[in-house]
């Protein structure tokens, strides 16, 4: 993928905002992202930036991030130009068809495509359900398939929490697992993923400080947040009223 100019300027604004945030970065197992050829990142969503961590993550090795987002994003002319620009592949969630093709093309030309396995953010902050979309693109490009990981991101902005976009230094980690091979069936190989993904997740939260009752605490941990069964039935719910508008 060459160097964009949007691509660049954003990539530096984006440093720039995490600067004055202050955020405390912690980026674990970077050599696991392939020096060269292509890749699917498959990275966990708890927050509206998790996006952003995991581009500078990629940028810290010298490589640039083809991420797949929601097409109603560019429904913002400011959006679409950006999306555009940082050669984004928008999915429409109601036909997915083309957008699965584009990235399984990005990947064959040896491109690292950003996915989101949950589809949707994870309310309860744990790793849901996955969609087998990013193992069948790694088993249609013939690449491996990554697990990453961002914790922390969620207390800046996600669903149902104030925005704390100011100076507030919260530390934020990155760790990329493994590479998984395209060498299993999709269901199978979504499983590995989901199980890799969650032994990350906890192994990331062991060294985090979790305080009880906090809104961006897995209930696991003794926060506030809804379990898995209950950000099910929101998302259930959410999903009703959007297809009723």
């Amino acid at each position: 993928m060459a160097v964009e100019p949007v691509y660049t300027a954003v990539e530096s604004a984006a440093k720039a905002l995490s600067l004055f945030q202050g955020l405390r970065m912690t980026r674990v197992g970077l050599d696991n992202i392939p020096a060269e050829g292509g890749a699917v990142l498959a990275v966990n969503h708890t927050g509206y930036l998790d996006f952003v961590q995991l581009a500078l993550a990629v940028g810290a090795v010298d490589r640039k991030l083809r991420l797949m987002a929601k097409a109603e994003l560019a429904n913002n002319k400011v959006m679409a130009f950006l999306m555009r620009g940082c050669g984004v592949i928008p999915v429409d969630r109601t036909a997915g068809a083309g957008a699965y093709l584009a990235a399984v093309e990005r990947l064959r030309e040896g491109e690292l495509v950003g996915v989101y396995p949950e589809a949707t953010i994870s309310r309860s902050f744990e790793i849901k359900e996955l969609k087998s979309g990013a193992a069948r693109m790694a088993l249609d490009a013939g690449v491996p398939i990554v697990p990453v990981i961002v914790w922390g991101a969620q207390r800046i902005a996600t669903k149902g929490r104030p925005k704390s976009l100011g100076r507030h230094r919260f530390p934020v980690t990155v760790e990329v697992g493994r590479p998984i091979g395209p060498r299993e069936p999709a269901d199978a190989l979504t499983e590995t993923l989901h199980k890799e993904m969650d032994a990350i997740l906890r192994r990331v939260q062991d060294g985090f400080d979790h305080p009880a009752g906090a809104d961006w605490v897995p209930r696991r941990l003794g926060g506030s947040a809804p379990t898995i069964e209950e950000a099910a039935e929101m998302d259930r719910r959410e999903a009703e009223e959007r297809r009723s508008r």
